[in-house]
């Protein structure tokens, strides 16, 4: 398997000086018209890029417009309530983003008067804001030469440059994060391309956010992780991956770690109208969230009875089935069973920790995605 070369030899500064033009020329022509890229606040991109961690730029959209429809400044997001930030972000998943996210609101606005920081490292202090996050606001917001590597980033110059090594092992990590800043460097030296570019892109402040941009919509327009459409790609003549028959092989991530399943079971118990939910703990997935009771069981054959008692403290009536939810977290894969329990004795549930709440009341609050499922079942069969 041959190793990744130092980026500091002539002849791949040379390849990667070939590289910004033909980035930069397909960039200006195919670059999507995302609402973000409308704007050159950084509040705006900090949103956006929180957003698009983990998360396809579709899925993204009506979120965004959304959020900035609602906490359109810093201010209103350090200002909002904790379970408005969650409905908001109900869906997008990966909850503790959003709550780093009003963390580096306050943050700003009480450290910095709530004017978002220019300095690289101020905005890497940022709760929640990584390496990759930092160098893409900076470059996009500030016009910063501050290189970015993400999944998109990593497979386009693996397969450019033939890395053939895990591009998670430190070495090689760190020859791609020194070739993605050499990159920013040589479009810092590109004077602004606005008076000859699309109107799309014209809206591209500098060839450094440009650039960086471009990166990151190759790998998800056109050197896709499955089926890239090489015969289009601007890089292909440079693409060493290409020429040798290598583009699905690269980039190397090893093995896959393996998913484990897990089963759960959620009760869904109405008292005069009003049904009972319980708030996540902070310090769990999906904290602050709201839930109808549940269990983890384990095993192909579950006891209801026994179930229900761990999960509200008393057998209720025979349950009734109500709906089956499957989804993933990371590498689970998750089936949750949710039943009508009619409890036996109302004063058995008189004391059940938890609040009870009408549908309506249900709505307003914040869900994990899988009980949000079972509430729609509900209201559905309600109707």
């Amino acid at each position: 398997m041959p190793r990744a070369e130092n980026p500091t030899t002539k002849t791949q500064n040379a390849k990667l000086r070939k590289l910004v033009p033909a980035l930069l020329s397909w960039f200006a022509i195919n670059a999507r018209d995302l609402p973000w890229r409308r704007r050159s606040d950084p509040y705006a991109i900090w949103v956006s890029e929180i957003m698009l961690q983990q998360t396809q730029v579709k899925t993204v959209l009506p979120y965004w417009d959304r959020w900035m429809r609602e906490l359109p400044t810093i201010e209103a997001l350090a200002n909002a309530d904790s379970e408005r930030i969650h409905k908001l972000w109900e869906g997008l998943g990966y909850y503790t983003r959003v709550r780093n996210l009003q963390k580096a609101a306050r943050f700003i606005r009480d450290k910095h008067g709530g004017r978002f920081p220019e300095s690289f490292q101020e905005v890497l202090g940022l709760p929640g804001v990584g390496r990759y996050t930092a160098g893409a606001i900076c470059s996009i917001a500030f016009n910063q030469p501050t290189p970015i590597l993400d999944g998109n980033v990593i497979r386009v110059l693996t397969r450019v440059f033939g890395i053939a090594e895990n591009p998670r092992e430190k070495r090689t990590n760190a020859l791609l994060w020194q070739m993605a800043k050499h990159l920013a460097a040589q479009a810092s030296h590109i004077p602004h391309p606005a008076s000859r570019i699309s109107h799309r892109a014209s809206r591209i402040p500098h060839p450094i956010s440009a650039l960086n941009q471009s990166l990151m919509e190759l790998g998800a327009l056109i050197c896709t992780p499955r089926n890239p459409q090489c015969g289009i790609c601007p890089l292909k003549k440079l693409c060493l991956a290409f020429h040798e028959n290598r583009v699905g092989e690269l980039p190397n991530l090893g093995r896959r770690i393996a998913t484990t399943a897990r089963h759960f079971i959620a009760f869904v118990v109405e008292r005069q109208g009003r049904f009972l939910v319980r708030q996540r703990p902070a310090g769990v997935v999906n904290a602050h969230l709201w839930e109808f009771p549940n269990v983890e069981v384990n095993g192909s054959r579950v006891d209801l009875q026994t179930a229900a008692r761990r999960a509200l403290g008393f057998e209720p009536g025979r349950p009734e089935p109500l709906c089956m939810v499957r989804h993933s977290i990371t590498r689970y894969r998750i089936r949750l069973d949710a039943y009508v329990a009619n409890p036996n004795r109302l004063s058995r549930i008189s004391q059940t920790k938890g609040r009870w709440l009408t549908l309506r009341e249900l709505q307003a609050l914040s869900f994990p995605s899988a009980h949000k499922k079972v509430l729609l079942r509900l209201l559905a069969r309600d109707a």
